[in-house]
């Protein structure tokens, strides 16, 4: 290797390493995205009905931006408590699975079975049990973020060395005390990663919701732009979903890095 190659290649390297390189290169990559997207709606001349460029989704900003801000306060509202129903239930479910042996035979594949269910076919239901809004989106993020964090939390607690759990017995460690002192910390490094995927999952949910059984959202927002061929609106409504799942993976990724920086 040329010696400016080899040179540039650890300077590159080096850079990686620092704190700076985590938002500087995904900046870098969302723009270069961005430019070659409007370059090729603009070289190939592609109709804005069927692809906007990104300044066309610009300017449906500035037309929008306050319908976009007050769906997606909606959406971000009934995600939020899906998501946290999900957790309180998930740790509950996930412990209780991880430490009984009886729990696990009679509930877990219970619950695979029911994860195995898409959960755009529960929507019509919920619209009919509980009407249009924001309970059936409350309810479907909810379905669909409790079960990993469910297996997460099970599968960390059922992984830890049981040699450590004899240890602690024999010195007179009691079930809570060995819970409290290798089965709960051994188990949050899995609960923090359920919690990136969880949060994904129940904007699935809330967004499916919304598109079926709500008069406000933004899944409402991005079947109304369709249906009236304003794909700019629609795109913008995506890209806010997007942002606002980045937040809120970056805020559990923060708060994993805080808490439990020893396992990182």
């Amino acid at each position: 290797m040329p010696s400016f190659l080899l040179s540039f290649s650890q300077s590159f390297n080096r850079y990686l390493q620092r704190k700076q390189a985590a938002y500087v290169l995904p900046a870098v990559a969302t723009a270069l995205l961005l430019i070659l997207w409007e370059a090729i709606t603009r070289i190939f001349q592609v109709p804005q009905f069927l692809l906007p460029a990104p300044s066309d989704v610009w300017e449906a900003a500035q037309s929008y931006g306050g319908t976009i801000w007050k769906h997606s306060l909606t959406t971000l509202s009934t995600t939020l408590a899906g998501f946290f129903l999900g957790l309180g239930l998930g740790v509950v479910l996930g412990f209780l699975i991880g430490y009984s042996r009886l729990a696990y035979l009679v509930l877990y594949p219970l619950l695979v079975g029911f994860n195995t269910i898409p959960k755009v076919a529960l929507v019509p239901l919920l619209a009919i049990w509980f009407g249009i809004g924001a309970i059936p989106a409350i309810i479907t993020a909810f379905t669909l973020a409790f079960f990993p964090i469910v297996v997460n939390v099970a599968a960390g607690l059922a992984t830890v060395e049981p040699e450590m759990q004899d240890v602690l017995r024999s010195l007179g460690a009691s079930r809570w005390e060995i819970f409290q002192k290798v089965g709960f910390p051994h188990s949050l490094p899995y609960l923090f990663a359920s919690l990136k995927v969880a949060i994904s999952q129940a904007f699935i949910g809330s967004v499916i919701s919304e598109t079926v059984a709500s008069d406000r959202g933004i899944g409402y927002v991005i079947v109304s732009a369709s249906a009236n061929f304003n794909v700019a609106l629609a795109f913008l409504a995506i890209l806010s979903l997007a942002a606002m799942g980045i937040l809120l993976y970056g805020c559990f990724a923060l708060v994993e890095r805080r808490t439990i920086h020893w396992a990182r």
